[in-house]
Order: C-alpha cells, then sequence, then structure tokens
C-alpha cells in the first residue's frame, strides 16, 4: 500500500515519482456494524493521490477494508479483508493511440475484468493476441490461434518466442489453443493475468519499438536534409557571390574624377 514518501509510479501516464503531502492523502475509518461474519469490528482505509505531472493530474483512489482492534477512543487498522481499486479501474497500462483501436479495447477489458472474471480476461486476451499476429505482422488468416502463433515462430526473436510458447503451454491455455478464440473456457486468475501481461509486453516489443525507432529515422533524416540544404544554399550564395564579382560590369574602368 501506498505511503507518503515512497516512490510511486502513476498508472496514468507512467511517470516516476516521490509520493509528497501536497499530492496525497490518507485516512481510516472505524466501520459501526454489529454481528458482522467478517469480523465484530471493521475499519476502511482510502488512499488519494494525485499524479504531480502537469500534463496529467489524474487522481488515484484505493479503499481497504481490514478489521479493527477497538480502543476507548481510538482504533487500530488490523489485517486486510478486501481491497478495491476504484481509480483507475484496473491496473491496465495506458497504450499510444497508434495501436489500433480494437486491440487496446480487448487488452483494457481484459485488464479490468482479470479478478472479477478470469475466463472471460483470458478470451479478450486471447482475441487481442490473435489480431496483434495478424496486424503487426500482416500474416492472413488462420483457422486457430495455435497456428497463427506458429507462423511467426521465424518471425519473431527467440526471447519473445519462448515467452509466447510458455505462455500456450500453461494450463487450460494451451489445451484449447486449437479452439475458437471466442470459446470461453475455465482458466486460473494466474493464468489470466500472464496472458494481460503478454499483450503488454508484445505492445511495447512490437508497436512501441517499432515506432520510437521510425520517429528516429525521420529524425536522422530530417537533420541530414536540412544539413544538405544549408550546404546547398550556402554554395549557391557563394557562386554569386564569384558570378557577380566576375560579371563584365566590373571590368569597366572607372570614370575619372
Amino acid at each position: 500500500m501506498e505511503r507518503e514518501g515512497a516512490n510511486w509510479t502513476c498508472p496514468f501516464c507512467g511517470r516516476h515519482t516521490t509520493i509528497t503531502s501536497p499530492n496525497y492523502h490518507r485516512d481510516s475509518n472505524r466501520v459501526l456494524v454489529s454481528d458482522s461474519a467478517l469480523a465484530s469490528d471493521l475499519a476502511l482505509t482510502h488512499i488519494a493521490i494525485v499524479c504531480p505531472n502537469p500534463d496529467c493530474r489524474q487522481l488515484t483512489f484505493h479503499v481497504t477494508l481490514s478489521e479493527a482492534s477497538p480502543r476507548s477512543h481510538n482504533f487500530k487498522v488490523g489485517s486486510k479483508l478486501q481491497s478495491w481499486q476504484l481509480l483507475p479501474e484496473s491496473s491496465a497500462k495506458p497504450q499510444p493511440e497508434y495501436i489500433p483501436k480494437s486491440l487496446r479495447d480487448d487488452y483494457l477489458e481484459a485488464a479490468r475484468i482479470v479478478s472479477l472474471s478470469p475466463k472471460a480476461s483470458a478470451t479478450l486476451s486471447r482475441r487481442c493476441l490473435q489480431g496483434m499476429i495478424r496486424n503487426f505482422w500482416e500474416t492472413p488468416k488462420r483457422p486457430n490461434l495455435k497456428q497463427e502463433i506458429e507462423a511467426i515462430q521465424d518471425r519473431v526473436d527467440p526471447q519473445t518466442w519462448a515467452a509466447i510458447d510458455a505462455i500456450r503451454s500453461v494450463g487450460n491455455i494451451g489445451a484449447h489453443m486449437e479452439h475458437d478464440i471466442d470459446r470461453i473456457i475455465e482458466v486460473e486468475p494466474r493464468e489470466a493475468t500472464l496472458l494481460v501481461e503478454l499483450i503488454e509486453t508484445l505492445f511495447q516489443d512490437w508497436y512501441v519499438n517499432r515506432h520510437d525507432r521510425n520517429e528516429r529515422m525521420k529524425a536522422i533524416i530530417g537533420i541530414a536534409e536540412s544539413k544538405k540544404d544549408q550546404r546547398n544554399g550556402t554554395a549557391k550564395a557563394q557562386g554569386e557571390e564569384i558570378e557577380a564579382a566576375t560579371s563584365p560590369a566590373n571590368d569597366e574602368p572607372h570614370a575619372e574624377d
């Protein structure tokens, strides 16, 4: 749980910072109920953090329900019973707009429901993975995700392939690779989380890295073109000066006073 003075990464913009009091608030309140099956005394703690990045300023809001140890004039927060990340709704990382919207939507929804419904989350992640392979590698459609993945084995780096191959061999995910991607299968929560993490990694390794490389190449080409234009402009100016200095008008004798 975040605390003041701790290192923190904004889930909205990804900026790394240190939590300070102007942007941080934490408070705990005793929940007055009787005969609860959870505990005899409860405490509700909320943490609010505003990102200090002036281009972000988004609010992160987290709530935790815990046991409370009663005291005469105060109470002590005990063991955590349940927690909720209210803002943002999930741990999904913001993705750039140059990634196709359909892929971003499937990823965001898969991350949002990964704890609530692992099997639905895994279905969305499998569909996102298939869409990524077809879009990024421009591969033709194949009958199932297993064949889609095998089609790019020789085109991805060994480490990426090892990660993809490892995921598809996990539990029910691997057992149902040959079925339609929209078929809902029972998976463990950790299996669904691994699929979401794979999607995030491939977004970075494929789309973001390609975009960054293209931007660097454009910058290099732009600088080279600018230097070329400067040289051409200088050479042209020098040529005009030479032409002016050697023109016949400059060879005519000056009239005597």
